[in-house]
């Protein structure tokens, strides 16, 4: 393995992470959520575990980040921060 591309996209994710917890848009934070799937995605098939990547890719930056991103459109905002 090339370790500079496992260092890469692990801060990447760690980038993701921290993104993630500290935007205030749900839908942003949704968005950047599925950014970091795919980034774990890359980084289990980066280490050779390929079920484990197909899982996280299709679960976790697939289905997860579409029913967010569907019930944040089916919520009303009360407030406008």
């Amino acid at each position: 393995m090339i370790w500079q591309v496992d260092l890469l996209i692990l801060v990447l994710v760690v980038i993701c992470a921290l993104a993630t917890i500290t935007i205030k848009d749900l839908l942003g934070a949704s968005v950047i959520f599925g950014v970091y799937s795919f980034m774990m995605c890359l980084l289990w098939a980066e280490m050779g575990a390929v079920d484990v990547a197909f899982t996280e890719a299709t679960v976790g930056a697939g289905v997860s980040t579409i029913l967010f991103i569907a019930a944040i459109l089916r919520t009303t905002r009360r407030s406008k921060d």
